[in-house]
């Protein structure tokens, strides 16, 4: 293990000088590559760092001892902290989902239930643009289709961290277990007779892919133009500004209608289409890959309904790693902390149970 540190320490140190450089920024795609990297070292190279050191305070304080009892004790408190620090460092070297470090992309689908269940998606995205604030991260809608209740029949929208997280902070590291069905029961604000419905929306997280994580052939593409409606077939506007792109080889289908120019609305579809594109890649590699990975893989697979919403007990469930609090209404407020982290955990224990069945 530790001369796999060695290793990783060594590319720390060049990753460092290149930064250094002043020609590494004039190529900003590289420099965000660059960036991230050193930043995912990081937690690595200190905690190594800090167990060496603390092999050193070890010996210190045992020559000490013998002029000193008090460093007898100092002593074992550093030994727990040193295989505190090997424990750490062993969990930081577990391999990662190589798109941890990414932005996302959240996709929330109205399900069954109608515009009961348009109004959960809407209560969904609500839930996520305050949990990202909390985050402090960025978002942008890139499109979205109203219900006519107020609610959303689907909308895409983009989750950006601010300069570079640690790794694990990244806004797809910490979302991706999101993907899933949402089931909520509740009275909706169509029942007249005051009884509990159950319905459901569909929300697939995807890793934002950058041009160079992805090569689309423009060749391959067919883009068509229409005219953008809204909800009740409303017109958004009278041009035919709205972009569908279809990937030909795969038959991915993209559509965007939000923005009233045409380019823009081209640009935010390859932005969703370079997203699908990476994740049917992913999945594709991931086919040959170890039942454990594919296990991991299953968990953000959106035709597994994964969460239970329940407003009359004030209940939220998370099936997948049997979660329960009964805050149901701090959790729409976007307090996704406690579940994300106990996702997160049980993820982290099946790659370490992995990697020691290996």
């Amino acid at each position: 293990m530790f001369e796999a540190v060695e290793t990783l320490k060594a590319e720390y140190a060049e990753l460092e000088r290149q930064m250094s450089e002043p020609e590494l920024h004039s190529d900003q795609a590289n420099a965000r590559r660059v960036g991230k990297r050193y930043a995912a070292l990081a937690p690595v190279v200190r905690t190594y760092d800090e167990w060496l050191q603390t092999g050193d305070d070890i010996e210190a304080a045992r020559e000490l001892a013998h002029e000193d009892p008090a460093f007898a004790e100092e002593a074992v408190r550093l030994t727990a902290r040193r295989e505190e620090l090997a424990e750490r460092l062993q969990t930081l070297l577990v391999p990662r989902d190589p798109n941890d470090d990414k932005d996302a992309i959240l996709e929330i689908k109205a399900g069954e239930g109608g515009d009961e269940s348009a109004l959960f998606a809407g209560d969904l995205l609500k839930m996520y643009l305050k949990y990202a604030e909390s985050q402090n991260w960025k978002t942008e809608v890139l499109d979205s289709a109203e219900s006519d209740l107020g609610g959303y029949k689907s909308i895409t929208v983009a989750v950006k961290a601010k300069g570079t997280p640690e790794p694990g902070e990244a806004p797809y590291a910490k979302l991706k277990f999101e993907g899933g069905v949402h089931r909520v029961q509740r009275v909706p604000v169509t029942e007249s007779q005051g009884r509990i419905h159950t319905s459901a929306a569909g929300v697939l997280v995807l890793p934002e892919a950058e041009d160079v994580d992805v090569e689309i052939d423009q060749n391959d593409l067919r883009i068509d133009v229409f005219r953008s409606s809204g909800p009740g077939g409303q017109s958004v506007n009278t041009t035919d500004s709205a972009v569908r792109i279809t990937h030909l080889p795969t038959g991915i289908v993209v559509s965007m209608q939000n923005e009233k120019s045409q380019l823009q609305n081209r640009e935010q579809a390859m932005r969703v289409l370079r997203a699908r594109l990476l994740a049917a890649a992913q999945e594709a590699a991931d086919q040959e890959a170890s039942d454990a990975r594919r296990s991991q893989i299953r968990t953000v697979d959106r035709s597994e309904r994964v969460r239970t919403y329940n407003f009359p007990e004030n209940r939220f469930s998370d099936h997948r790693v049997g979660y329960k609090a009964h805050n149901l209404d701090q959790v729409l407020g976007g307090d996704l902390a406690p579940v994300i982290q106990a996702l997160t955990e049980a993820d982290l224990a099946a790659r370490l149970e992995a990697v020691d069945s290996q």
